[in-house]
């Protein structure tokens, strides 16, 4: 029997008001990669943060064993010294350094408290052939994409020596060549010996590159299964088999079906961008959104698709309220008339919400309660003779927290406490309580479990139910297939291409993604007026 590397043996913690573990075991085999899934809230991120030490000994109960000895981890300090990192989903790299300054930052090659240079970047070029990069090592973070910036994070976990390499969410904002190459040094990392606890919500990724994997829920650990016996081999279980076990049931309906809006505006068009042009806030040379035209009606959803960096993202920031790039020409009409959203509080003004992508930096404020957080949005209706009303705001926070299904124990709980689905979740409240006519949801699931996911699918077919007009973009083509009623795609700033629901598939949506050298098209498939 292979020997375990890692045994977890009922592990427990608790916050205030929350048992967010509870009697956990996990063990890691040497040179396996082992995945942990679970709804959001099962407790993953807890029991990592107390494998590394960043919830010390002594603020949980259970026992940790490390190649067969005891542990008892201060800090994260103590657990990298046995040879355990990890690497968190948001990167904790620093753009204004180098490759190599980031790699050996509080690691540095010294003697007597001088730093070799000459070793740093000989160890540093080293290091990057080993992850698959060719940059230099002085080359600034701040010029990477996410992807490479993922890459230099392992980098820096093996200048560590690692053993047990623990990746939380590795490819949450990467896109599918990226992730692939990610994966595929995982699986070389294994083959080294390296050790892996792999977080993901993405099941096809645990099914293509995992060994086995440990079920949480609620706290709990539920079941660990064997995903292959032997590498190369095709996984043994399934998606099915996986939510069942991480929800407690089947979802027998994973995307809803579509409840059709037959209200007085059935069929008008509610939003409509002409022409719109936005060039890069600091490159001002380049134009990153270029003459886009589209429509959506009342009770229609409509998604944009497109790979990282089509213009997407600053399609929607530049329309809501022009909060992204410079703008250079385009109109945007409600119900046909056109109206001003040159600031934030115009586009809020004319009932235009946008759900960001990032939840966290631009979303919401992590250190305030659920309750002010879903207020934030209408604050003038929550507002008698300029002050807010504290009781109202705590009456329409628990009507959220109960349609929404919000995992908290009052709405004074700090937002920063919850999950990232619970996030996203009083993200969502926060717009809808500003009762919009048009929202736009930039990746409305990035991040959350597949629980979470379907709950926020039956959310969006609601609002358009209630005849909202939603956009919805979206990274996964099977989301968009799953929710919209129309998918236009954009590539290199322009739209080049839309389709109904029932003529969409996956491979015409990637076609229409790499499309180069064509005119612009509106959200009808017409071609878009103004420049080329």
């Amino acid at each position: 029997m292979t020997q375990h590397v890692l045994e977890m043996r009922g592990i427990t913690k608790s916050f205030p008001g929350v048992r967010a573990l509870d009697g956990v075991d996990i063990s890691v085999r040497a040179g396996e990669v082992h995945a942990v899934c679970g709804e959001n809230g099962a407790g993953k991120s807890t029991l990592m943060k107390v494998l590394s030490g960043v919830h010390p000994h002594g603020t949980y109960g259970g026992e940790i064993r490390f190649e067969g000895e005891p542990c008892a981890f201060r800090d994260i300090r103590a657990s990298e010294r046995h040879g355990i990192v990890i690497i968190h989903q948001e990167l904790a790299l620093i753009p204004q350094l180098s490759i190599a300054e980031n790699i050996f930052l509080g690691n540095e090659r010294a003697t007597r408290g001088v730093i070799s240079w000459s070793s740093t970047l000989v160890e540093t070029e080293r290091l990057l052939r080993r992850v698959g990069l060719d940059e230099r090592p002085g080359t600034r973070i701040a010029e990477l994409g996410v992807g490479k910036q993922q890459l230099v994070e392992i980098a820096k976990a093996l200048a560590k020596r690692v053993k047990l390499l623990i990746l939380d969410e590795p490819t949450a904002a990467l896109n599918d060549e990226d992730s692939r190459k990610l994966l595929g040094l995982i699986g070389e990392l294994r083959d080294q010996g390296i050790s892996c606890i792999l977080i993901s919500h993405k099941l096809n990724e645990i099914r293509q590159v995992a060994d086995t994997v440990t079920v949480l829920r609620d706290g709990r650990s539920i079941e660990t299964l064997t995903v292959r016996r032997s590498a190369g081999e095709p996984a043994a279980i399934s998606d099915e088999q996986l939510i069942t076990r991480m929800v407690g049931r089947e979802l027998d309906q994973f995307y809803p079906d579509r409840t059709p809006y037959t209200g007085e505006r059935a069929g008008q068009v509610a939003l409509t961008v002409r022409d719109w042009t936005v060039r890069h806030p600091v490159d001002t040379a380049r134009t990153v959104v270029d003459s886009v035209s589209f429509e959506v009606r009342h009770g229609e959803i409509l998604g944009i698709a497109g790979l990282m960096g089509a213009g997407r993202t600053e399609l929607a920031m530049s329309v809501f309220g022009r909060s992204w790039g410079r703008y250079v020409r385009g109109t945007v009409e409600l119900h046909g008339r056109e109206v001003s959203t040159r600031t934030v509080a115009e586009a809020v003004g004319h009932g235009i919400a946008y759900v960001t992508e990032d939840r966290k930096t631009y979303g919401l404020n992590l250190i305030d309660t659920i309750s002010r957080n879903i207020s934030l949005a209408a604050l003038p209706r929550m507002a008698r003779h300029g002050l807010v009303d504290a009781h109202g705001e705590r009456r329409v926070a628990e009507r959220y927290r109960g349609s929404m299904n919000i995992k908290a124990p009052t709405v004074f709980e700090q937002v920063g406490r919850l999950s990232g689905g619970n996030q996203q979740k009083v993200v969502l409240s926060q717009w809808i309580n500003a009762e919009p006519q048009v929202l736009i949801l930039d990746e409305p699931t990035r991040g959350i479990d597949v629980g979470a996911k379907a709950e926020i699918y039956t959310v969006i077919d609601q609002l358009a139910a209630q005849g909202k007009a939603v956009v919805v973009i979206s990274s996964e083509l099977s989301e968009l297939l799953g929710v919209c009623d129309r998918i236009a795609t954009m590539a290199f700033g322009r739209m080049t291409g839309v389709l109904d629901r029932a003529e969409a598939t996956q491979e015409g949506l990637m076609r229409l993604m790499t499309r180069t050298g064509v005119g612009a098209v509106d959200a009808t498939g017409r071609p878009a007026t103004g420049e080329g």
